[in-house]
């Protein structure tokens, strides 16, 4: 792909122009991806852009970093990606995003131009994150938010990926490098403090 496209695609995202393509299933997706299709391409990365955004602010401050990341993200998945046997797009590139900023920070840390790295931030929940229903009064989600501040990176990451974006344990599993049983048993431990933080609340 040309530096030229690559940065085209950037844009997509911002565009309200309506898109030339039906939704597709996401493996019907990858499969006009792997052929060349450019306008499924550009459909998949508005589709998921927002998500990837919103994910990795929780884990990146440095909103220019993470634009470029998910940049290279997609250009990765048009060069090669699609054509790997990816089960779940939405875990695949989750997961692939956690790794690139963690790599990213890996790289930074040697760095002495970079002695505080803003990528990775401790993993980072806002009260819009909440705000899925007007039946949660506002004294409610800040109670919840309270408490939810006081979890662990991991608990809060887990509650985050599960609760508010939906994800099943088989595609949590792989984002955050742990097994199925591991997901699982992080997803209980997280609602139990979370139900004890909110009782002594």
């Amino acid at each position: 792909m040309s530096a030229k496209y690559r940065n085209s695609i950037a844009k997509t995202v911002k565009s309200d122009k309506p898109e030339n393509i039906e939704p597709l299933e996401d493996l019907q997706a990858l499969s006009l991806i792997k052929s060349g299709n450019k306008v499924a391409f550009e459909a998949f990365f508005k589709k998921y852009y927002p998500l990837l955004f919103q994910y990795g602010k929780k884990l990146c401050s440095d909103a220019k970093a993470l634009e470029d990341l998910i940049q290279d993200l997609f250009v990765e998945l048009w060069q090669t990606g699609a054509s790997k046997n990816i089960e779940s797009p939405k875990a695949y590139l989750l997961s692939s995003l956690r790794y690139k900023l963690y790599k990213q920070y890996r790289i930074n840390q040697k760095q002495s131009d970079f002695p505080q790295s803003n990528v990775c931030t401790p993993f980072e929940l806002s009260t819009e994150d909440f705000l899925i229903t007007q039946e949660i009064s506002q004294n409610k989600i800040k109670k919840i938010f309270d408490a939810m501040y006081k979890l662990s990176d991991r608990q809060k990451e887990i509650v985050y990926l599960k609760i508010f974006k939906g994800l099943s344990y088989d595609e949590i599993a792989p984002i955050m490098n742990i097994n199925y049983q591991a997901s699982r048993n992080l997803f209980s431990q997280a609602i139990k403090s979370l139900r004890q933080l909110l009782v002594e609340a």
